[in-house]
């Protein structure tokens, strides 16, 4: 049984971004989306430092320093992209123009809660930047991550032990394992590895699931 790797996660995600969406990518793994987009698609790819119309990441050697995600990531910006205040892009996140955003998660609740800025620990570095505003303010919110932390414990939980970022605000979740919807009448699995069955997915995961 294969894994997903991260590039395959991204490519998955990729997918279910449509035609004319204006889209947030979130720091670290959601920022590989962008090399997965289709390129005869006309999406509009936000960052929350003031871009609009991203394209893939720069070849070796093509970068622009001055040109850069909220991630400090070397960015492209495509024929008729535009930069601006940051505070003009929080108002776009806060006011409801993203379509979707694609953010990491430390958990997912079973209602779609989202825990990704803090584990709580004493020592963790607190790093919330946008996340909260992007929760609350993108239409649908998809979640990348591993299914389960390094320990074997899964990353999707019935109750998050994490202080939250959002509450009921996750759509879609996006694992090494499987793509699984968030709904009021509990999570659905849309599509798992090859290999892998219900029932052991289920037993790895540790809430119920059910599939169509």
């Amino acid at each position: 049984m294969k894994c997903r790797s991260r590039d395959e996660i991204a490519q998955r995600v990729a997918l279910d971004i449509p035609e004319g969406a204006y889209v947030n990518l979130g720091i670290g793994l959601p920022t590989m989306v962008a090399n997965h987009l289709d390129p005869s698609k006309e999406i509009f790819l936000h960052s929350e430092n003031g871009l609009l119309g991203m394209g893939p990441a720069p070849s070796p050697g093509e970068e622009d320093e001055d040109l850069i995600n909220a991630g400090k990531q070397p960015v492209t910006l495509l024929t008729g992209g535009a930069f601006f205040h940051h505070a003009d892009s929080f108002a776009m996140m806060r006011g409801g123009h993203l379509d979707i955003c694609v953010l990491g998660a430390f958990q997912v609740s079973a209602r779609g809660d989202l825990a990704n800025w803090h584990t709580g620990a004493p020592d963790a570095i607190p790093a919330v930047g946008g996340a909260m505003d992007l929760a609350i303010g993108a239409k649908k919110v998809f979640v990348m991550m591993e299914h389960q932390t390094k320990t074997g414990e899964s990353k999707i939980v019935s109750a998050s032990t994490y202080p939250l970022t959002g509450v009921a605000c996750v759509s879609r979740i996006y694992t090494d394992l499987a793509t699984i919807d968030v709904t009021p009448e509990g999570l659905v699995v849309v599509d798992m590895i090859d290999g892998l069955t219900l029932e052991a997915l289920t037993d790895m995961t540790g809430v119920p699931l059910r599939q169509i």
